[in-house]
């Protein structure tokens, strides 16, 4: 499904589409630009594109959707779903949320979560949209609350696995 809106304010069309393999080095060349630039950390690029081409190969994993204007990619969000037996429903967690510094403030985000939501709103088994960020990341606090979103009571918490000690 392709979705294209014209957007007014910046006189860019932006079609958002469901990503394929063929867009694995682009997405990765995105995750790790999102994770520089959002907490400065460096990530093995090799690693990324492993995973992100796992994703790709197995819906049941995520998907991503892409941004594109002017025949280029210029953004990105990947859904993953968390079943939620309190609400009996799925929420969809938006992750590796991404839009290229020219791009961004000409509705590249609102033109994906727009997208996103009405897919969800057209499932009666999603249920909620989430993300989380980086704490400090104001920037993006005040995108998400433009978008309508609000800061929740829950924190999250993390084991990583894969640190020294652990396995």
């Amino acid at each position: 499904m392709i979705l294209s809106v014209r957007l007014v304010a910046s006189g860019m069309e932006i079609r958002i589409r469901e990503a394929g393999v063929a867009d694995a080095q682009l997405i990765a060349a995105f995750n790790v630009r999102l994770a520089e630039e959002s907490e400065g950390l460096r990530l093995d690029a090799a690693l990324v594109q492993t995973g992100v081409t796992a994703v790709l190969k197995d819906p049941a994993k995520g998907i991503y959707y892409l941004a594109e204007a002017g025949g280029a990619v210029v953004g990105q969000v990947m859904i993953t779903c968390e079943w939620s037996d309190w609400r009996n429903g799925n929420i969809w967690w938006l992750q590796s949320v991404y839009v290229k510094p020219e791009a961004r403030r000409a509705g590249v985000l609102r033109s994906l979560f727009n997208h996103l939501r009405n897919l969800a709103q057209a499932r009666l088994d999603v249920c909620g949209l989430r993300l989380y960020m980086h704490a400090e990341n104001t920037r993006a606090r005040q995108s998400y609350e433009r978008l309508g979103m609000s800061r929740t009571q829950y924190e999250v918490f993390e084991l990583d696995l894969r640190s020294a000690g652990h396995r």
